[in-house]
């Protein structure tokens, strides 16, 4: 039996920004395995050059991530909607182990079953190298 994870499709411009709002609060969690419940237990992912498929990958891939992204922030912006599908653009902060901080920026198409969970996320991004005075992003934004 799948729960629902609303706000779930058809999207409306209201319940799409939820939709992003809800997963810019859970990533900012950095918590691997609460970010996971968003997406279907087959959901297919394409990340930069990483591709995976499943929960497990998906906890696996954001441990590792968030193992080297030190100091991540991130903010999400509804940039499109239809029907079962949302575009979001995005930024991040983070710094390395040695201590460069970057912000990384790019674009993601996500599709969503019937129950509101991710069946498909595709991500592009690119990184830029920054200072820490140019840092735009000093943590989550206060949950709503």
């Amino acid at each position: 039996m799948t729960t629902d994870r609303p706000p779930l499709p058809p999207f409306t411009r209201e319940t799409a920004a939820r939709k992003v709002r809800a997963a810019e609060d859970a990533w900012n969690t950095r918590g691997p395995h609460r970010v996971a419940l968003a997406y279907s237990d087959d959901s297919v992912w394409r990340n930069r050059d990483t591709f995976l498929t499943g929960r497990a990958a998906i906890v696996d891939f954001l441990t590792a991530k968030w193992a080297r992204e030190l100091g991540y922030a991130l903010r999400k912006d509804l940039w499109a909607f239809d029907g079962n599908r949302i575009a979001v653009r995005f930024r991040y902060e983070s710094r390395d182990a040695d201590g460069q901080w970057w912000r990384s920026h790019g674009n993601e198409l996500w599709e969503f079953d019937e129950h509101g969970l991710m069946t498909r996320r595709e991500a592009s991004i690119n990184d830029v190298a920054i200072t820490e005075s140019d840092r735009r992003i000093h943590g989550p934004r206060p949950v709503q």
